[in-house]
């Protein structure tokens, strides 16, 4: 038996056309009959960088009795010169979060995964204590069990207030470490008193990186070890048809 949250998460590596570019972290989100990947929107597109992919893959599991066993899916962003996801927007601008809808019939018949749905989400009028601990589920630098294809956590706990909007902007802030690869990643805490005991979880959010100060002394101070987290909230807006 395997943990169900292991298999809500899904290896990003970004492409353009046959060129290899990043590894990110990706989640799997239902609601009714369609099927969503999450991920950071800054591994689709971020124009600072000029990082612009035309596709990802993302590594799929085909047989839940044997997880080495995978195959990767392709999955195209842009149709028509227009893109393919969905990002978010609110009053103090970009949110680091988009949605793909994921083409269920090009999937193969015996994929496994799980997914969150709306029944999952921490809303922030919830009572969280700051200090909780909570889990971010990913990809460090690509890094993973490469044998049966799967994330790995790590330890992290609620840093700032829980259903404010730290600093104004749509995020709160974990506490731990983390690395590129990680953009994506949901961030759970456990929901022992969970209707849904398949995937007993509560997703809070959505990892976007870590968070520095631009005023830090590179040679005396150390970084803050702190990340932001957009409330997952914002995937009701994003998956509404």
């Amino acid at each position: 038996m395997i943990d169900s949250l292991l298999l809500t998460a899904a290896r990003i590596v970004t492409f353009e056309h046959s060129r290899a570019l990043t590894n990110a972290t990706g989640f799997f989100f239902r609601r009714d009959e369609r099927l969503y990947l999450v991920t950071s929107r800054h591994v689709l597109i971020d124009e600072p960088s000029r990082h612009r992919p035309n596709r990802i893959e993302i590594e799929l599991h085909t047989d839940a009795d044997d997880l080495a066993r995978s195959t990767l899916c392709s999955i195209m962003l842009f149709e028509g010169g227009r893109s393919q996801w969905k990002q978010g927007v609110d009053a103090a601008g970009e949110v680091d979060v988009a949605v793909i809808e994921v083409d269920r019939s090009a999937l193969p018949a015996a994929a496994v995964l799980s997914a969150f749905t709306p029944e999952h989400l921490g809303l922030p009028d919830a009572a969280v204590e700051v200090g909780t601990s909570v889990l971010i589920l990913g990809f460090p630098l690509g890094f993973h069990d490469t044998l049966h294809h799967l994330p790995v956590v790590r330890q992290s706990v609620l840093s700032s207030a829980w259903g404010m909007r730290f600093q104004g902007q749509g995020f709160f802030l974990t506490d731990a470490r983390t690395h590129r690869g990680t953009s994506g990643a949901p961030v759970v805490m456990r929901d022992y008193h969970s209707a849904s005991g398949a995937l007993p979880w509560r997703l809070l959010g959505v990892h976007s990186g870590t968070l520095d100060m631009g005023e830090r002394d590179l040679t005396k101070d150390e970084s803050l070890g702190l990340n932001c987290t957009w409330y997952a909230d914002i995937l009701l807006a994003l998956t509404q048809e």
